[in-house]
């Protein structure tokens, strides 16, 4: 059954949404790495089991298990290590808007690797969009001068964006290959929870689990949504629309993240975060809009003559 464009945008849109606040609980109780190493522990073990429910094989074509292995230390290990890493010396916010930034990147290696096209009025909404992301979270981007590491966060927040575009472009050349989505993305999960036990590790940071029901109810909800549910259907969207326009959800992610925020934590937004969440929709709308149909006399050649 094929699932709709419009389905494949929200789902992980609205998902990735939610986890800025179920992240939270996985906080609480557990660090950084140690937690996002069990979330794709998990999430690894349940696309292995879909993956036999579906009666497909989780064996690669010959050539590939390399690249995927490091795609998967890339795109989820790096990523999300760097993520953590980034926000402990600059605000969540400004995070937010530097991850806006795959909107461009991911619709240039569009162009590039899969010739995608890059429209004038693509790169117009685009630039609105992370306008409007910056002037939502813009107390949190000027507070940035006053830390002492802010250079140092930036550097690992762009890291990860780099991560997360680069993961996009070999997850997509890979399946183009013949790769099922499935299996990569069970071997690139499984891939990125050794990195970043490595990787704690050799920080020295614990990775002993949450002891409470709401931080494996939280765990099971990153894993089995946050990963496995948002990045198919994530995928697929790029496979099916181009890179670029899938990482308009990294727009509006922001945006329904602040309204669950507002409901569950008490988050009041000021007229500047208003202005920016409705230029963030206005963005996402006018860039996901048809095309306009070419005018009658256009599509004939110019005006027909009688006789």
């Amino acid at each position: 059954m094929s699932i709709s464009t419009r389905w494949l945008f929200w789902t992980p849109t609205l998902i990735w949404a939610s986890t800025w606040h179920v992240i939270l609980y996985q906080l609480a109780e557990s660090t950084p790495l140690g937690g996002v190493a069990w979330r794709f522990a998990l999430a690894a073990s349940m696309l292995v089991a879909y993956a036999r429910w579906r009666g497909q094989s989780l064996r690669l074509p010959p050539g590939t298990l390399g690249w995927v292995l490091f795609t998967g230390a890339l795109q989820y290990g790096v990523n999300y290590a760097a993520i953590y890493e980034s926000e402990r010396h600059i605000p969540s916010g400004l995070e937010a808007v530097l991850f806006t930034l795959m909107v461009f990147v991911n619709a240039v290696t569009g162009r590039v690797f899969f010739q995608r096209p890059f429209t004038l009025r693509f790169g117009l909404c685009a630039l609105l969009g992370v306008a409007g992301v910056a002037m939502i979270f813009w107390p949190e981007v000027v507070s940035t001068r006053a830390r002492p590491q802010a250079g140092f966060g930036l550097a690992m927040g762009l890291l990860a964006v780099a991560g997360a575009c680069a993961g996009n472009v070999m997850t997509l050349k890979l399946t183009a290959r013949g790769v099922g989505l499935v299996p990569l993305l069970a071997w690139c999960m499984g891939a990125a929870s050794a990195f970043l036990v490595l990787v704690a590790l050799a920080s020295g940071q614990s990775l002993a689990p949450g002891h409470s029901v709401v931080w494996w109810t939280s765990l099971l909800y990153l894993a089995a949504f946050g990963s496995v549910i948002a990045f198919l259907t994530y995928f697929r969207l790029a496979e099916r629309e181009g890179p670029g326009r899938a990482a308009l959800t990294s727009v509006l992610t922001p945006v329904i993240a602040l309204a669950l925020s507002a409901l569950f934590e008490g988050w009041k937004p000021q007229w500047l975060s208003l202005g920016g969440i409705a230029l963030c929709v206005g963005s996402v709308w006018w860039a996901t809009r048809p095309a306009a149909a070419p005018a009658a006399s256009a599509l004939s050649g110019g005006t027909e003559k009688n006789g």
